[in-house]
């Protein structure tokens, strides 16, 4: 019964998927036929899409986290967005957005989806990286060397896994792919998530650059949102990015400096900031939502009395820098950006 009513509520807030898209993830912004954001709790951003009209394939309302794999639909985006506990309270929530009576919902009703709690979420998260093994002489270490990463010094948050599975959809049998296993923490160093990059087992592509043929070639599961993937103790200085290959770029010039990808601009964005950080190296993508990200990264460091400089590649991200010119240009171009005493201390040459 009450799963009927929620099922019944989530399509009626799909008949006004804009507008509950403009109250509850007013950060992001019209695109066709798609409200784009950072992510279902309402960061900015463009990883995630809404869908607002209905089509053959999927009915209006549902969404996709392009960086973490994450779907749902517009009771997951008041849930996520208001930080709600409960599905019963997002449930009252939609029910007064719709101007619908409020009704008694059953206390037994903890989701109107058969999904993971984020507790069993994160114990799988945990088993998982516990299961993989260390991608020294691996797929996965082939991967990132045929990306142009040189600097595997700290990489212990990085795991390989032959058989992982991979489902393209709810119905679909899961498949036993290999995987580069990518551990997410939080500043205590505890395991709260990881992402999963699928990989060519056949190795390197040109089309794919050695990532498998399949969509989505990530997804990510556990608490992400202000975690990050980690390289290295934090310090008085580090540097920051979205993409583990962009950060192990930059790594490959910087082999010392501490670092730690977000996975997405949205949480690049709400990145949490180390005790006793003085200067923050935000490695900024070259699209409109890595630019917000950076942006508002920095302002954040600000306001706790961090100095933020925003790293800028050439092309889209360091990674296409490091594969297009070569790491001796990375390197300069990095000395350019950086201030000279970090680039003598973490590249090797004044500026």
């Amino acid at each position: 019964m009450a799963r009927g009513q929620a099922f019944e509520l989530a399509q009626r807030l799909g008949e006004r998927a804009e507008a509950v898209c403009r109250r509850y993830l007013d950060a992001g912004r019209r695109c066709g036929n798609y409200w784009q954001v950072g992510d279902v709790r309402n960061a900015p951003g463009s990883s995630m899409f809404v869908r607002l009209r209905a089509s053959p394939r999927a009915p209006a309302g549902r969404w996709r986290d392009a960086a973490t794999g994450e779907t749902g639909d517009l009771l997951d985006v008041i849930r996520e967005s208001r930080r709600l506990s409960s599905i019963s309270e997002a449930l009252h929530e939609a029910r007064r957005f719709l101007s619908l009576p409020q009704i008694e919902l059953s206390r037994a009703l903890t989701s109107h989806r058969a999904t993971p709690s984020p507790d069993a979420l994160r114990e799988s998260a945990r088993r998982l990286f516990s299961m993989s093994r260390p991608i020294t002489g691996t797929l996965a270490e082939r991967y990132l060397r045929n990306r142009g990463v040189t600097a595997f010094n700290d990489t212990a948050a990085l795991r390989f896994h032959p058989e992982c599975r991979w489902r393209g959809d709810a119905n679909a049998p899961p498949e036993a792919r290999p995987a580069m296993i990518a551990a997410v923490t939080d500043l205590a160093g505890r395991l709260t998530g990881v992402q999963r990059s699928w990989l060519d087992a056949s190795g390197f592509c040109e089309t794919t650059f050695g990532k498998a043929p399949i969509d989505p070639p990530r997804k990510a599961m556990g608490e992400l949102y202000g975690r990050a993937v980690r390289f290295g103790a934090p310090g008085e200085v580090m540097a920051v990015g979205e993409g583990v290959e962009t950060v192990l770029s930059l790594r490959s010039a910087l082999p010392s400096m501490p670092m730690a990808a977000a996975l997405s601009a949205g949480n690049l964005a709400a990145m949490r900031i180390p005790n006793g950080l003085r200067r923050l190296c935000i490695a900024q993508d070259d699209d409109l939502a890595g630019v917000r990200a950076a942006m508002t990264l920095a302002d954040r460091a600000a306001e706790r009395g961090v100095e933020a400089i925003i790293l800028a590649p050439r092309y889209g991200d360091f990674n296409d820098d490091l594969l297009l010119h070569g790491l001796g240009d990375l390197r300069s171009d990095l000395r350019r950006q950086l201030y000279s005493r970090d680039a003598a201390r973490f590249v090797g040459v004044a500026a």
